[in-house]
């Protein structure tokens, strides 16, 4: 006798319940708004599909709304990166042969300063080519250090209006879902 109540409660436990599989989603599946980052919950029972539907229909009204589309705002985002470390790259890019005008440079101004001081226009040069390199090369760094951090600030700006513009198409989004009856959190 207990083995036909073992086997009928193992029986039990492994047939699904109807009710509980048409109230789950597939986990391998995101919702519209879970691949945004957005989570709602249907606190009337909505069924997938239907949550499917309305999370559509408010995606359409955000968008509208806010005149934003999120999925063009991360390749935005993407794009602004990118162009961040290309003018990062430039900017470092920028001082190279910095040293070898300022010898030049250097040398010349040393030529005619030795020619008159000590009628030496070769040590005057060799001094000043010296002197300019180390000059060159400062003021190349010192350049280089203001690019970058131009491009880096140029880069946070945008990258903080895109993230603006984000939030606000996750609000206008969010009030609608709200308003069709889910619980939604960003």
């Amino acid at each position: 006798m207990t083995r036909v109540i073992v086997a009928a409660a193992a029986a039990l436990l492994l047939v699904p319940c109807a009710h509980a599989q048409s109230s789950v989603q597939p986990a391998t599946g995101k919702t519209l708004a879970a691949t945004m980052n957005v989570y709602a919950f249907p606190t009337k029972g909505q069924s997938p599909e239907t949550q499917s539907t309305d999370e559509a229909a408010c995606y359409d009204y955000a968008v509208k709304t806010v005149g934003t589309d999120p999925f063009t705002l991360q390749k935005q985002s993407q794009a602004q990166a990118q162009q961040t470390e290309a003018q990062k790259q430039q900017a470092q890019q920028a001082g190279k042969g910095a040293g070898v005008k300022g010898a030049v440079g250097g040398a010349a101004a040393g030529a005619l300063i030795g020619e008159i001081a000590s009628d030496d226009a070769g040590e005057g040069a060799a001094i000043g080519a010296a002197a300019g390199v180390v000059h060159g090369r400062r003021k190349a760094k010192r350049a280089q250090g203001e690019a970058t951090a131009q491009a880096e600030a140029q880069g946070q700006q945008a990258q903080q209006a895109t993230a603006a513009q984000m939030d606000n198409f996750k609000k206008a989004f969010s009030v609608c879902l709200e308003a069709k009856s889910y619980m939604v959190k960003y």
